[in-house]
């Protein structure tokens, strides 16, 4: 078992200085410093453990892999432990909060296409609550869950507040304000397949054709978890919500950054090498802003 102390003294794979910030409360400045750290005799490709500078008010906090995100996953879920509704819903919850900061308009109409699996239960749960926020919500859903009778579950209730659940994109995407892409999460690898991969031309089109901004939860459908678009889909959404923590993928990432998901416990963060932001309030999200060299930040 090496230390984690030593894999900090000399395994440090990437750093980036971010910014968290709200405009309500107060701004942080953050490193994130992704060491090799093992865990249970498992070697994961996380960020490093996460401590407080006092002097400079920086974070130590970072990314998880694939692997890590799954495992993490199964532990929270384990018994006892978080239900996967519970999860779901905190998670959703934050994702609706970010597109609610980030919508152009007091009541947007926002489309958000959900896959078949967590990932696209979060959107049905952000759907729920943008309608309650005031806004207009639609909601894709393609390919619809059977593994879980959660997912049934949480389309009545969309459909209890009369949000129209369509089986396909709809051909004119112009009167929409946001689009939402909860398709895939942590677990996808490969190339998107039909119906996904003409939803998501579609939606880069409507992006780049009307100027209509995407909103990606967790990871942007059809990158590599670990290492980003490296297919060359070229989706590029101007927003990202990391979920628990960044994902690897989001190093690459040029837009507007938050991360969400106010669940994680002190010892699973400990083991797998990272830690949720100082949230501010009662927020289930916190914005974490890049700075590219110029130190120009990137704006919705």
């Amino acid at each position: 078992m090496i230390s984690v102390s030593r894999c900090l003294a000399f395994t440090y794979i990437a750093a980036q200085r971010i910014t968290v910030s709200r405009s309500f409360s107060f701004t942080h400045q953050i490193k994130i410093i992704a060491p090799l750290l093992y865990a249970n005799s498992k070697l994961y490709l996380t960020a490093g453990i996460s401590t407080m500078d006092t002097e400079s008010n920086e974070i130590v906090t970072g990314y998880l892999n694939a692997k890590g995100a799954y495992d993490l996953d199964v532990e929270l879920m384990s018994t006892p432990g978080f239900t996967l509704e519970q999860l779901m819903e905190l998670a959703g919850l934050s994702v609706a909060q970010v597109v609610f900061e980030v919508a152009p308009l007091s009541r947007s109409k926002i489309l958000l296409v959900c896959g078949p699996g967590n990932n696209g239960g979060d959107g049905l749960v952000a759907a729920r609550y943008l309608l309650h926020f005031g806004h207009e919500a639609v909601v894709v859903y393609p390919k619809r869950s059977s593994k879980q009778p959660h997912y049934n579950n949480l389309v009545k209730s969309c459909q209890d507040l009369d949000i129209p659940i369509l089986d396909e994109m709809p051909e004119d995407l112009s009167t929409y304000n946001i689009l939402v892409d909860s398709i895939f999460g942590f677990s996808f690898a490969g190339t998107p397949r039909a119906p996904f991969d003409t939803i998501l031309k579609s939606m880069m089109e409507a992006q780049t054709k009307f100027r209509i901004p995407i909103v990606s939860v967790d990871v942007p459908s059809g990158w590599n978890v670990d290492e980003g678009d490296v297919s060359g889909l070229g989706f590029e959404p101007e927003v990202l919500i990391s979920l628990t923590a960044p994902k690897f993928c989001s190093k690459s990432f040029k837009g507007r950054h938050f991360c969400g998901g106010r669940f994680l416990p002190p010892q699973l963060a400990n083991k797998y090498g990272i830690k949720m932001p100082p949230y501010p309030g009662v927020s289930q999200y916190m914005e974490l802003i890049q700075y590219k060299k110029e130190n120009n930040k990137q704006e919705l």
